[in-house]
C-alpha cells in the first residue's frame, strides 16, 4: 500500500475562485469534513465541492484526539452508528490505498464497582444483541489480556472485571486526514486552507454561499463540520444551537518500549491509555467543567490524569511527559452528536459528537453525505435529528457509552 504525500502538495493552497459556485461548500476540514468530501465523490458523484478551513487541514480536533476506534456503545441508535463506522475503517486503508496504522488490539472499560459491573453486562449484552461483538471479561482475564494493569485487591478501587471489544482499536490521526484529503483531491474536490468563514450569503431564508477571509464563496449547499466551534459558526446564520464547547485534555508520554498491548479505560478512576505504535503512551481525561475555546485546559485535569494512570498502572511510574494538549469538543444535552437538515433552507449541521468524533469518522462522512447529496438523512444519522431536542426524543449516551463525559 502507498502512504507518499505529494512532493509539493499545492493543492492545498488553493485560491477560491469568486466567480466559481459550488455544489457543496464543507466548513472545516478534519476528519469528518474531509470524509463527507471523499464519500459526497465517491458515493454520489458529487466532485464540484470545496473544503474550507479556517487553519490547516486536519489542525483542529482531527490533531488532538486519542486515537481510539469502537463501536461499544448501549443505545441502538449509536452502537449501529459507530459500528458502521468499524466496518468501514476495516475496509478503509485498502480502499484509500494508504496505510494510516489501523491496529484491532481490541479495548477494555474496566469495572470497579458493583454499579460498574451491572453497567458493563448491560452494555455487553445490549451490543451482542445489535450484532455488535462484545466480551465481559473477570478480573483474573483482565490480568491475563493485559497483564500490566493493576488487579490487585488492595488498590483504592479494584478491578472487578471488564468488557472488552476484540475488534476495536488505534489508527494514527494525522495519517488519516492525509488518506482521506488526498483521495478527495484525486476526484477534483477543491480543499482550501487559511480562509476563515466570516458569515453566510442568503437569498431570503436561503443559504447560497459563504463569506470568508478570502472573499465570497457561492454553493448550492452549505455543510458545516466544525468540532468545537459550530454554534459560532451557526451563530452567525442566526442559528441557536444546544451545543456546550469545552476543553478536552490529553497528554503522550516520551517514546518506551512496547508494553501495553491494549487500548483500556476506566469511568471510575477516569483516564484511558493506549501505546502509540512509535512508543509513546496516550492518555486521555475528562472534559473540564468550564466552556472555552482555548486548546489547552486547566492544569488539574491533567493532574488527576496523572493519578489515576498510576492508580492502574504502576509500572509507568517514572514515564516522562512529553507534551499535553487540549481539544475543544461540542456537547450536546444527551451526549450525542447531530447530523442534519437545519430550520435554514440549503444550510446543514454535522457536531456535538462529544468524546466520539475520530471513531466516528468514515461513518459521519458516510450518512452525512447521503443527507447532503439527497436532501434526506441516511437511516444511520435519522435519530440525530436537531428535532429531537424539540420532540423529547433524545439519545441518552451519559454514563452509558463507556466514558463518563
Amino acid at each position: 500500500m502507498s502512504h507518499q504525500l505529494p512532493e509539493h502538495p499545492d493543492w492545498l493552497w488553493r485560491t477560491p475562485d469568486p466567480k466559481r459556485s459550488y455544489d457543496v461548500i464543507i466548513v472545516g476540514a478534519g476528519g469528518h469534513g474531509l470524509a463527507t468530501a471523499y464519500y459526497l465523490a465517491r458515493n454520489h458523484g458529487i466532485t464540484n465541492v470545496a473544503v474550507l478551513e479556517r487553519g490547516w487541514l486536519a489542525g483542529g480536533n482531527m490533531a488532538r484526539n486519542t486515537t481510539i476506534i469502537r463501536s461499544n456503545y448501549l443505545c441502538e441508535e449509536s452502537a449501529a452508528l459507530y459500528e458502521h463506522a468499524l466496518k468501514l475503517w476495516e475496509v478503509l486503508p485498502q480502499e484509500l490505498e494508504y496505510d494510516f496504522l489501523f491496529s484491532q488490539r481490541g479495548v477494555l472499560n474496566l469495572a470497579h464497582t458493583l454499579q460498574d459491573v451491572r453497567e458493563g453486562t448491560r452494555r455487553v449484552n445490549a451490543n451482542r444483541l445489535g450484532g455488535v461483538d462484545a466480551e465481559w471479561l473477570d478480573a483474573d482475564q483482565v490480568r491475563a489480556f493485559c497483564p500490566i494493569v493493576n488487579t490487585s485487591p488492595d488498590v483504592r478501587y479494584p478491578v472487578l472485571g471488564a468488557t472488552l471489544q476484540p475488534r476495536a482499536g488505534i489508527a494514527k490521526h494525522d495519517h488519516v486526514a492525509w488518506a482521506l484529503a488526498r483521495k478527495a483531491d484525486q476526484y477534483g474536490v477543491d480543499l482550501i486552507q487559511g480562509c476563515e468563514v466570516t458569515g453566510f450569503l442568503r437569498e431570503g431564508d436561503r443559504v447560497v454561499g459563504v463569506r470568508t477571509s478570502r472573499g465570497p464563496i457561492s454553493a448550492g449547499r452549505v455543510a458545516l463540520a466544525a468540532a468545537g466551534h459550530s454554534s459560532v459558526l451557526a451563530d452567525l446564520a442566526g442559528l441557536r444551537l444546544p451545543v456546550q464547547s469545552h476543553p478536552l485534555q490529553a497528554l503522550v508520554s516520551e517514546l518506551l518500549e512496547p508494553v501495553h498491548p491494549t487500548v483500556v479505560m476506566s469511568n471510575h478512576v477516569h483516564v484511558y491509555v493506549s501505546q502509540a505504535h512509535k512508543g509513546e503512551l496516550v492518555m486521555g481525561a475528562g472534559v473540564d467543567s468550564y466552556n472555552g475555546y482555548g486548546q489547552r485546559g486547566s492544569f488539574h485535569q491533567i493532574e488527576h490524569q496523572m493519578a489515576a494512570a498510576l492508580e492502574l498502572f504502576p509500572i509507568f511510574a517514572r514515564a516522562h511527559v512529553l507534551r499535553t494538549w487540549g481539544g475543544i469538543v461540542d456537547v450536546t444535552p444527551d451526549a450525542s452528536p447531530i447530523i442534519g437538515p437545519t430550520p435554514i433552507e440549503n444550510l446543514y449541521l454535522n457536531c456535538g459528537w462529544g468524546t466520539g468524533g475520530f471513531k466516528a469518522t468514515p461513518a459521519s462522512g458516510w450518512v452525512y453525505a447521503h443527507t447532503i447529496a439527497t436532501g434526506e438523512p441516511h437511516p444511520l444519522n435519522a435519530p440525530f435529528a436537531l428535532e429531537r431536542f424539540t420532540t423529547g426524543a433524545l439519545i441518552d449516551e451519559h454514563g452509558a457509552a463507556a466514558v463518563a463525559h
